[in-house]
Order: C-alpha cells, then sequence, then structure tokens
C-alpha cells in the first residue's frame, strides 16, 4: 500500500496517537518527537500492538514491522525515520 503522507504528516499523527490513546490528551504538553517512549513507560506491549495497528490501519503504511528494530520505538522521530523506506513503496 502506498501512502501520500509526508515524514511531518507521520510525525504528527504519531504525536496526536499517542497523546490522546495513552496520555489522556497530554494536558502537561510534555510528549515531543524525542520524548523517550520507552523508558517513560509510555510503549508497552499492548500500547506498541495498538500503535502499529493504528499505523497499518489509520494511516495506510503496511510494513512488517518484525523489519523494524526495535530501538526504533524509542521516540516518534525514531519511528519516522523507520518508517521513511516505507512512504513511496507500491
Amino acid at each position: 500500500m502506498t501512502t501520500d503522507l509526508s515524514e511531518r504528516e507521520i510525525s504528527d499523527r504519531l504525536l496526536a496517537f499517542v497523546r490522546e490513546r495513552f496520555l489522556s490528551g497530554d494536558p502537561g504538553g510534555e510528549l515531543d518527537e524525542d520524548s523517550p517512549l520507552l523508558e517513560w513507560g509510555i510503549l508497552n506491549s499492548i500500547n506498541t500492538a495498538l500503535l502499529v495497528s493504528h499505523i497499518r490501519d489509520e494511516m495506510g503504511i503496511d510494513v512488517a514491522f518484525e523489519t523494524i528494530a526495535p530501538r526504533a520505538f524509542k521516540s516518534v522521530r525514531g519511528l519516522t525515520s523507520a518508517l521513511r523506506p516505507h512512504l513511496a513503496q507500491a
């Protein structure tokens, strides 16, 4: 599946999803692209599965997540970077 989303849009959508789904909207405004998702406990196994599902179903990026290095999930910036090669694939 291809996507017409830019890296910026991917990052913004990932941030919005994480804020709304896992941080009750992030009322303190603490989450940014470089926030340590794993270190802060935002991503655990269930939340990671929900995030992957969101990327596939809502953003249209079909990628085998087993091929992405686990360190990519450390931050939104890391995940966006790991998704970069899949943005233009047919």
